[in-house]
């Protein structure tokens, strides 16, 4: 696949920015959708995240280029080269939720309410970003002999970003659902995206051939391990804390 879409008076506008671009509106209009169902100031949402989008952007490029620095090293400016792609996930994930932490202590807002707001959304935007991996040709996995594997290189490998994006929406659909029939607590919704996600992340990463890593150790597989503890904690204390 040609990762140029098309362009525009000899500037290439790639499919990888564009699947990121629809991905953060999609988001943003189920987002501010939720907050509405939810009684919440639409208008609070969306300057939370004219903060958090840049920076989840910024914190995902970082994390990459901290990983992959013997890409960098040698030529910096291709450091702020975003459309060749190069951007990872938890990296961004951190970087938004910092930011809406202080943001919401700054606003006097409840952190948790709007990370229940958003979560389905992220998780979403996952599902249709990850595309964008398909379009570059990277984030795949090993050779295999599956149906499903696609060709890359001349050979057939896991389509690892298709299982990612399988899995994100399904747990979009799971998280929707939850918080309309379940939610008890703020923050659960959120909460449980973070398992979800992580739990598939850390299998999945296992089969990529591009892992960021630290040491002997994949990046991803290590912060999904982290991340599923830290958040499980939290979620098992405000459960307990409303029986």
């Amino acid at each position: 696949m040609d990762p140029v879409a098309f362009e525009i008076f000899g500037l290439p506008i790639r499919w990888y920015g564009i699947l990121i671009a629809s991905a953060f509106l999609v988001g943003t209009i189920i987002a501010i959708r939720e907050a509405k169902r939810k009684g919440k100031d639409e208008e609070i949402l969306i300057d939370l995240l004219l903060f958090a989008v840049p920076a989840a952007l910024i914190g995902a490029r970082i994390h990459y280029v901290i990983f992959s620095w013997d890409l960098y090293k040698d030529n910096p400016m291709e450091v702020f080269n975003f459309r060749g792609g190069g951007l990872a996930i938890h990296g961004g994930i951190i970087a938004a939720v910092i930011v809406a932490l202080i943001f919401c202590k700054i606003r006097k807002q409840n952190f948790w309410e709007f990370a229940d707001i958003t979560a389905p959304s992220i998780i979403l935007g996952q599902a249709i970003g990850r595309w964008g991996n398909y379009a570059n040709q990277e984030a795949h996995g090993g050779p295999t002999d599956l149906p499903w594997g696609i060709m890359i290189n001349g050979v057939k490998v896991h389509p690892t970003f298709l299982y990612e994006s399988i899995w994100n929406f399904l747990a979009f659909v799971f998280l929707m659902w939850y918080s309309r029939n379940k939610s008890k607590v703020d923050g659960e919704v959120f909460l449980l995206y973070i398992i979800l996600y992580s739990f598939a992340r850390y299998f999945i990463e296992g089969l990529r051939t591009d892992s960021l890593m630290w040491g002997q150790f994949r990046v991803a597989q290590l912060i999904s391990a982290l991340s599923i503890l830290i958040a499980a904690i939290i979620l098992y204390r405000k459960r307990k804390d409303i029986i």
